[in-house]
């Protein structure tokens, strides 16, 4: 019993991980319809940003700062110059901009910034903490902490805030909001700003623990299980959904693993995924489309 319940506390805390990944994803869909498949380069982008400044001797609140700024600039001129010519084209165009805006930021961070990996200290050390005989990872714990922390600074924002009460008209009727005089393009701006900003906190934290690399921005790729199944619409679904797949993985390869040899975690969430597909297509707290023919 000790072994299930440290195996399954640590794949939850682990899923924390994949989670922040996937709430910027959630926030630009449910704002604009667009899957923003740039996200892990705005990530990597961020990550990148912090680090370099840290090593050129600025503090990392001022680097913090710094770095959200360059973000909310970078939001702006996305939408300026990528999304408002775009409007009303169909998903797959705005789907295919995205693809290409990620390759665009790339080249230009490896071109500014060079492309060789970076150490970043956090100063949150991966030591073990003991809850009786459950083993758990001290790093896991804070990066659980900053995950709820941001669900509930996103929540206060949505709800709490007139921003917010704009955000949420504009994700449910586009139409609607616009008769009402809110301004969708600065909602736009907004939300792909707020979206930088988890994208760094995740780049942040991903990159603490696997360094801050070019490969970083294909932690999008583990985001999209957690959003076929918490739901591309819901950030309390993105939440579930990497709970799911943390806990899913870590169990299965524990105890299904030894039987077919390992190598259980590159492919379970997929699978586990495509099983939703079949099951609930809109995920666990997905809004299901209904069209009228």
């Amino acid at each position: 019993m000790s072994l299930f319940l440290e195996t399954l506390i640590g794949g939850l805390l682990a899923g924390t991980m994949y989670s922040l990944v996937a709430i910027g994803f959630v926030l630009i869909y449910k704002a604009s319809g667009v899957f923003n498949y740039a996200q892990g380069s705005l990530l990597l982008f961020g990550a990148l940003t912090f680090v370099s400044l840290t090593d050129a001797g600025v503090p990392a609140v001022g680097a913090a700062a710094i770095t959200i700024a360059l973000l909310v600039l970078t939001a702006i001129a996305i939408e300026r110059l990528l999304l408002r010519p775009l409007t009303n084209r169909s998903p797959l165009t705005l789907f295919m901009a995205t693809l290409g805006l990620s390759y665009v930021v790339e080249g230009v961070a490896q071109g500014v910034m060079g492309s060789q990996v970076r150490a970043l200290d956090l100063g949150i050390e991966d030591l073990p903490v003991f809850f009786g005989d459950i083993l758990v990872s001290q790093f896991d714990l804070v990066a659980a902490g900053v995950a709820l922390a941001l669900v509930l600074a996103l929540s206060l924002l949505f709800n709490r805030t007139r921003i917010g009460i704009q955000l949420r008209a504009v994700a449910d009727d586009t139409r609607a909001a616009l008769s009402l005089g809110i301004d969708i393009n600065r909602i736009w701006q907004i939300v792909w700003a707020v979206a930088g900003i988890a994208g760094l906190v995740a780049g942040l934290l991903w990159g603490a623990r696997q360094g801050v690399q070019f490969s970083l921005s294909l932690v999008v790729l583990k985001a999209l299980p957690v959003l076929i199944i918490g739901g591309f619409t819901s950030i309390a679904g993105a939440i579930v959904g990497g709970l799911i797949v943390g806990a899913g993985e870590s169990l299965a390869e524990t105890y299904v693993g030894p039987f077919i040899g390992g190598g259980i975690t590159p492919w379970f969430a997929y699978a586990l995924a495509l099983l939703f597909l079949f099951v609930r297509p809109a995920g666990l707290f997905g809004e299901r489309r209904i069209e009228r023919v």
